[in-house]
């Protein structure tokens, strides 16, 4: 099966440093399922084009192959699944050319979010739903579809057309909104995958439709199909979808819940005790590169930017919005040259595996995992003690003990409305111990604010430093 994209904006031969590909040269990428190549037809500053080519074995996919669980893939030996276009063209996608999916560029960052002239071909799509079907997934998204009904057999015209058309799409946007389309789309159109789903795979359909599925009027027919038709999963992916809808009101309302925490912990000061102590522990360790995991509006960073030490910070935040109310806290746009190369605020799940968050000498994650669901902690684990493994971590989180000192805090509740549970001192204590068993590290705590004899203080935190 052939992805051929092109780009008309020049210099288009820019697309090789968001692709991480050189136009020069043609790469073989091994797969469990066979081979993907990755090449360039055409290379020049007026037109670029590189292509994802993906061999396919239907023999091997029929007795199953490496990590099949239930036999084979497919069920007949003769089929189209190495020609046409289906989930195993977005696995293709999302790890052949995950760093321009993921919208990351070490060499040219300005170019993620550079508009672009683009047009993606894929010469054969099976589409239940036909050309009508099409239209109505991409048309909404700003694409021009141009869609050529496939015959069954260009051998036999007498045999009638197929359900499989070469589609054109093209638009003008950022390289990684069009692969995430595809990424969503191609099984969507396919009505089928050739994996198992399960939970996870509802994640993956919000991460990739975030910004444009929950407003996207067929939504749930790309959650139905996306998700192969499994009414639970279904359900759980509209009502996150739903969830997300009103963005602006929903800020609106998450700002008042901070802003209800902040008076709660006002009186004693302790955001600010918290950040100082969080950025002393930093400085002590001797980082230069640091990372703030879930910045929100900033506050930290800028704390963090007023220490010369640090020559790199990078806040990383699910919210748009809260990155540019950071980015405004700081000053982002009015700092001089030689302090703004020292920020840099980016747009990231903290449970998802993320290649720029690697090669930090430290991070902080302050009042962050309260706000995570108790099942997605081995997911925030993985990511930044496995994957991005700095060499300290320091997180801080409430401890529930304390909450009785708060005389305005309803006995049982916790001190925001958007956490989804609060630690005793002895579960945080077991939960990091547990993490630096099995990732590698060393773990200190610390109390932090007024220290009650028996409660404890209002702010716990473990400092995780890697071992040798």
């Amino acid at each position: 099966m052939l992805l051929l994209l092109t780009s008309r904006t020049e210099p288009a031969d820019e697309l090789g440093f968001l692709l991480h590909k050189h136009p020069d040269r043609a790469r073989a990428f091994d797969l469990s399922f066979g081979t993907a190549h990755v090449f360039f037809p055409e290379a020049t500053a007026e037109r670029c084009t590189a292509a994802l080519l993906l061999e396919v074995d239907p023999v091997r996919l029929v007795r199953g192959g490496e990590g099949s669980t239930e036999g084979g893939l497919v069920a007949q030996y003769v089929n189209d699944r190495p020609y046409a276009a289906s989930s195993f063209l977005s696995v293709a996608i999302a790890q052949v050319l995950r760093t321009a999916l993921a919208g990351t560029s070490k060499e040219r960052p300005e170019l993620v979010d550079k508009p672009l002239d683009l047009e993606a071909r894929l010469p054969a799509v099976p589409c239940r739903g036909g050309e009508p079907l099409l239209r109505r997934l991409f048309e909404p998204l700003g694409y021009a579809v141009a869609a050529t009904r496939l015959p069954l057999d260009t051998q036999h015209p007498e045999w009638g057309e197929g359900s499989h058309y070469a589609v054109s799409l093209r638009r003008t946007g950022p390289l990684r909104e069009l692969l995430g389309h595809l990424y969503v789309m191609i099984p969507v159109l396919d009505d089928a995958k050739h994996y198992y789903i399960g939970d996870a795979e509802v994640d993956k359909l919000l991460r990739f439709g975030e910004g444009w599925l929950a407003a996207h009027p067929e939504r749930e027919l790309i959650a139905r199909r996306y998700l192969k038709h499994r009414g639970g999963l279904l359900r759980q992916a509209l009502e996150r979808l739903s969830e997300g809808e009103g963005v602006d009101a929903a800020d609106e309302i998450a700002a008042a819940r901070d802003a209800a925490e902040e008076a709660l912990e006002r009186p004693s000061g302790l955001n600010d005790v918290r950040l100082d102590r969080v950025v002393e522990v930093l400085a002590a360790s001797g980082a230069a590169r640091v990372l703030d995991l879930g910045c929100g509006e900033g506050k930290l960073v800028l704390r963090l930017l007023r220490t010369r030490q640090f020559e790199k910070i990078v806040g990383v935040d699910v919210s748009h919005v809260c990155l540019e109310r950071a980015a405004g806290r700081i000053g982002l746009d009015t700092l001089p040259e030689r302090v703004r190369a020292r920020v840099e605020l980016l747009h990231g799940s903290l449970t998802y595996r993320d290649s720029r968050l690697a090669g930090f000498d430290a991070a902080a994650a302050v009042e962050v995992i309260e706000h995570l669901e108790l099942d997605r902690l081995p997911s925030f684990e993985r990511a930044v003690f496995e994957h991005a493994r700095p060499g300290m971590v320091a997180i801080t989180t409430p401890n529930a003990e304390y909450n009785v000192k708060f005389p305005r805090l309803a006995q049982g509740t916790f001190r925001h409305a958007d956490h989804r549970f609060e630690w005793t001192r002895a579960e945080f204590r077991a939960w990091a111990e547990a993490v630096a068993q099995r990732r590698g590290y060393a773990v200190a705590f610390e109390d932090v604010g007024e220290v009650d004899p028996e409660l404890g203080a209002p702010t716990q935190m473990a400092v995780f430093r890697r071992c040798a």
